[in-house]
């Protein structure tokens, strides 16, 4: 990140405990001769005769830093009219008043810290802000809503479906509004969430290439069998469209696009990459763009739109093209299961298996045949997981996100009792269904039931993967 963003300086403290890289220049703002610089400089606005150029609204505001699906940071930038735009249209659409306050607890490296910050210091509300990995601490996020009297707060989905199984988060009756975005929001924690709480629950949507969010929806309940991403926000469009860039009718998938003034410049320093997904738009004027987001969507009879997943994340299996997400909302219905993710895993080249992770509800033991059983019941057999792995907790990133990377991976074993191969012929059979398995053994009566050998990977051996 340093390397690319090229900074003047970093801004740090003589404690920080962290080593920057040779040739980096800081600013250690309690060191000696920074504090007595500080004590002597105006209290006054900078003007533009200080500036190296004059601001305006196109000047970058930040750049700020984000992974996407390759892994590689690259930086965003983000200019001043677009995040203003964002902010503006937050304080209009939920009015934050001067006895709100508004909790800030999303590291500083994610964009959904920007509106925490920024919104309650425009509008002369307070900031309260979480100590640092509080974010990921449901019973410290809990006590401070209580102690500090917050009335905002914004989960990532994954961690509001844990906040909700904390017993004090009953208590955080002073909420007046819950904001998730991330993450698709899946409707059981809607329904669950108001179960808890009595306050309203937003869904926003929206890439850190679009200034934070770009479409709102206020959850209902009951939610139904998925949660919308509803709307644009202002002066923003939203485009689903096919592979040929035209518009999809209503109720079909596409591509989700967008356009408008909160969109970001682009990359810092990644013309190709800028060039690939910030795309000339056909609908606006003259030199407008519009930036891909790869996620596939679909508007509904309502004028909303609907989440349906990562394009990346569609997956073709024996012929049969397979929603990950139709499968995980499937296993997170089972009444014992709190959360539950499903990938597709690649352990061996060439040998694609579905595997499904379960977290339990507190007291509940999972068995992962009887959930496997459970998901027969609602998908096809090909959208069957191979195995389900039972886990204390999902992984999480940093930012609270499911860590999909981080899942572990199972072994299969054959759970074979039948009889052994008869005839050489019966017997090479068996020896090219375990090596194509990839297990150890296989029985002339066995029909594609295998099980999770007890010895897998579970980052959870307390819960153990219930083979």
């Amino acid at each position: 990140m340093l390397q690319d963003a090229a900074p003047m300086c970093v801004i740090t403290v003589e404690d920080s405990g962290v080593e920057l890289p040779a040739g980096t220049v800081p600013l250690v703002l309690d060191a000696p001769v920074a504090v007595d610089r500080q004590a002597v400089l105006s209290p006054e606005n900078l003007s533009d005769a200080e500036r190296l150029a004059p601001l305006d609204a196109s000047a970058p505001a930040y750049v700020i830093f984000t992974s996407g699906s390759t892994g590689r940071p690259k930086g965003v930038v983000v200019e001043h009219r677009g995040i203003v735009n964002r902010l503006l249209w937050m304080q209009d659409r939920f009015g934050l008043m001067a006895d709100d306050r508004v909790l800030q607890k999303t590291p500083s490296g994610f964009d959904v810290s920007v509106w925490e910050f920024f919104w309650p210091l425009i509008v002369g509300a307070g900031l309260v802000v979480a100590r640092p990995g509080g974010h990921r601490d449901p019973a410290y996020v809990a006590r401070l809503i209580v102690e500090e009297r917050v009335t905002t707060v914004h989960f990532v989905p994954s961690m509001l479906q844990v906040f909700l199984q904390e017993p004090a988060a009953g208590q955080c009756g002073g909420l007046r509004r819950v904001v998730c975005s991330g993450e698709a929001l899946p409707s059981e924690v809607v329904d669950r969430f108001h179960q808890v709480l009595d306050a309203p629950l937003f869904n926003l949507y929206g890439p850190t290439e679009a200034s934070v969010d770009v479409s709102w929806w206020e959850c209902q309940t009951p939610a139904g069998t998925s949660v919308p991403i509803g709307r644009p926000v202002w002066n923003t469009q939203l485009y689903v469209l096919d592979a040929g860039l035209s518009p999809v009718p209503v109720g079909v998938a596409g591509e989700l696009y967008i356009a408008g003034v909160q969109l970001a410049r682009g990359y810092l320093n990644r013309p190709g990459l800028t060039a690939e997904r910030f795309v000339a738009d056909p609908f606006g004027t003259p030199g407008s763009r519009m930036y891909r987001t790869g996620d596939l969507v679909r508007w509904n009879a309502a004028g909303e739109i609907e989440y349906l997943g990562r394009i990346d994340d569609q997956v073709k299996m024996r012929g049969f093209r397979i929603e990950l997400g139709e499968i995980e909302s499937v296993l997170a219905g089972h009444p014992d299961v709190a959360h539950a993710a499903v990938i597709v895993r690649e352990d061996r080249p060439g040998d694609k298996r579905l595997v499904g992770y379960a977290v339990p509800t507190a007291g509940a033991a999972l068995e992962p045949q009887a959930l496997r059983a459970h998901a027969a019941k609602a998908v096809p057999d090909y959208m069957v997981p191979s195995a389900v792995l039972v886990l204390d907790a999902l992984p999480l990133t940093p930012n609270g996100k499911l860590d999909r990377r981080a899942l572990p991976a199972p072994e299969f074993t054959a759970d074979s009792t039948g009889r052994a191969p008869r005839t050489p012929q019966e017997k090479q059979l068996c020896e090219l269904f375990a090596e194509v398995l990839g297990v150890d053994e296989v029985s002339v009566d066995d029909s594609g039931r295998w099980s999770v050998r007890s010895g897998c990977r579970c980052r959870s051996p307390s819960v153990g993967c219930g083979s």
